[in-house]
């Protein structure tokens, strides 16, 4: 199954931040800024390009625990939690707002945004509090909600997403060059929008993807000595069901690789064990071809976590599943359960985040 894992790895190394940052900015349409603004699980690899770009640039990096090895030695680092905002998250928008208010007219800003960007980094409007927000964020994730409505919820309580950071500029351009961990790569569901520009926008706004999970896709492709059967973003659903329609197309399938990516979701109980839903998707799948000798399915995060573990996801194959798995299942703590069989992938940060990889080996 090192197969899997290393045709994963290519398909992660070809959107890294600081690879993908540096091809952006090696193009030359970028001016140079007068201050950097780096945020999410791929904030200091893409600040490590763009500080090596733009040396001495003042520099602000906000990045989850953990994440901070190798920023730029001038560089502000802010670290915090992720998925459930702390403290942190607030003194990281308290920064962000700070930064980008205090630009003088005529300035260039240059933001680098990544997935996770929307814990990461918060001011709250009105009377809510870190407690109401926590207490939100953990509702939303045990609802099984796509990022879509999480976003959309996340911006009605925020000062800085959905344009609002970026309401405080008085500069006379801003460049958001973006990692995209969403379904369409839409600037304004990055983040919750945090480095999109507000409607009506008084200065000169270029925003640009510089990674996706159609180009990691694409990578593995290219690097697989494997018959290619499929390959597409398909991995939007509930793993319950993914698993119930994946399973019996993957069974049927000719000798080869399948390539998937996506997002998929779970619905937790109310006191969820140790997991994410990467390792959901991967024990459901595993419960699904239990006894199939010639098939191995791999469904990792690129960010290298899933869910509040040190775990990207699982490796499975049809001798991985045995009946205390349903346990495990119905607890939402599938990580104990992986890792006593030997099968959870764990690759510590990678410097980047496209959503989820699923590779799918036949025969």
């Amino acid at each position: 199954m090192s197969k899997l894992l290393d045709l994963w790895r290519v398909g992660v190394d070809a959107v890294k931040g600081d690879r993908a940052v540096a091809a952006a900015l090696g193009a030359g349409a970028v001016p140079w800024p007068d201050h950097i603004i780096a945020v999410g699980k791929a904030a200091v690899a893409m600040a490590q390009a763009a500080g090596a770009h733009f040396p001495n640039v003042p520099m602000l990096i906000v990045t989850k625990d953990g994440h901070a090895a190798g920023a730029p030695p001038h560089a502000r680092v802010i670290e915090a939690a992720h998925p459930v905002p702390d403290q942190r998250s607030l003194d990281a928008g308290a920064a962000l707002l700070g930064a980008v208010s205090s630009m003088a007219p005529g300035s260039h800003l240059l933001m680098l945004v990544s997935g996770g960007a929307s814990a990461l980094a918060e001011a709250l409007k009105g009377s809510m509090t870190l407690d109401d927000l926590a207490k939100e964020t953990q509702q939303l994730l045990a609802s099984g909600a796509d990022i879509h409505a999480m976003n959309t919820r996340r911006k009605e309580l925020s000062l800085i997403k959905g344009g609002g950071l970026l309401r405080r500029f008085h500069g006379l351009h801003v460049t958001t060059l973006a990692i995209s961990d969403v379904e369409g790569d839409a600037l304004d569901v990055i983040g919750s929008g945090i480095g999109d520009a507000p409607p009506n926008a008084q200065f000169l706004f270029t925003p640009r993807i510089v990674a996706s999970n159609a180009l990691a896709r694409a990578a593995i492709e290219d690097a697989s000595p494997f018959a290619i059967l499929r390959n597409d973003e398909s991995l939007y659903d509930e793993v319950e069901a993914l698993a119930g329609r994946l399973a019996p197309m993957l069974q049927k399938a000719e000798p080869g690789l399948s390539i998937f990516g996506g997002e998929p979701t779970v619905i937790l109980p109310e006191n969820p064990g140790l997991g994410g839903r990467n390792m959901a998707l991967a024990l459901c799948l595993a419960r699904e071809i239990s006894g199939d000798k010639n098939l191995q399915i791999l469904v990792a995060g690129t960010d290298g976590t899933d869910g509040p573990t040190d775990a990207a996801g699982a490796l499975v194959d049809g001798a991985t599943w045995d009946p205390s798995g349903a346990d495990a299942l119905a607890r939402a703590d599938a990580y104990d359960w992986l890792a006593a069989k030997g099968s959870l992938v764990k690759t510590g940060p990678t410097g980047t985040n496209v959503m989820d990889l699923m590779l799918a080996l036949r025969g």
